[in-house]
């Protein structure tokens, strides 16, 4: 039997603090949600690996989903910099890891998913740990939630080509909006700030993660 525990720590010494991640409550988060209970049974043995791990195979024309890789994930929500007042939107949380982290770190967390399956995994999940301030809604990932907008905190779980104004409409001011655009190795964390209504946009780290389905641009006719 796999000794969880053990690779929980392993994970946060060796990929995490590795890449500059000093955040107590970020490293504490890590060391506390169980990865394990969020991948597939047959992926199990494989949670604390040092890379992305499949959650749903390519199905009818849709692309795999995967759980991001822990080390840019602890970067990005170091990054984020959650407040422990903060309402947040998770985007395209999958099996609901990063929402897990997410409830440790902020006030209330909406765990958006367009996929059911996932979304009902990410449920009973977060449910059978007690993560009671996540609440997960299935919807369009590139529309967002309005029902609990405004957000402090919309964080994208993958890598978007373009951030869709619905988005960041749903930002209060002096909100933030947290993501990794663009994909491969010229992939970059960004962060959007609301500012009286205005958006200013800085970009900080290469990131490469796995992208999300939705966010395509659409692509102009050139005639």
């Amino acid at each position: 039997m796999m000794d969880f525990q053990a690779a929980r720590v392993k994970m946060v010494e060796n990929q995490i603090r590795t890449t500059d991640v000093t955040s107590h409550s970020v490293l504490n988060a890590f060391l506390t949600v169980p990865r394990e209970a969020f991948v597939p049974e047959k992926s199990k043995p494989l949670a604390y690996i040092d890379t992305d791990i499949e959650i749903a195979p390519a199905a009818d024309g849709n692309k795999p989903r995967y759980m991001m890789q822990a080390s840019p994930l602890a970067k990005l929500l170091q990054l984020a910099g959650v407040g422990k007042d903060d309402v947040v939107l998770d985007v395209g949380t999958g099996t609901g890891y990063t929402a897990g982290l997410l409830s440790l770190l902020a006030g209330s967390v909406t765990a958006l998913e367009s996929d059911e399956a996932l979304a009902a995994k990410a449920k009973e999940t977060l449910t059978g740990l007690g993560y009671a301030n996540v609440a997960v809604v299935t919807g369009q990932l590139e529309k967002g939630h309005q029902a609990v907008a405004p957000y402090d905190l919309i964080f994208i779980d993958g890598a978007v080509e373009e951030v869709p104004e619905t988005l960041l409409g749903q930002l209060r001011d002096g909100g933030r909006l947290l993501v990794v655009k663009g994909y491969g190795n010229a992939a970059r964390a960004t962060v959007f700030t609301r500012e009286r209504g205005a958006f200013s946009e800085n970009v900080f780290f290469n990131a490469s993660v796995k992208p999300l389905p939705g966010f395509t641009k659409v692509k102009e006719f050139v005639f």
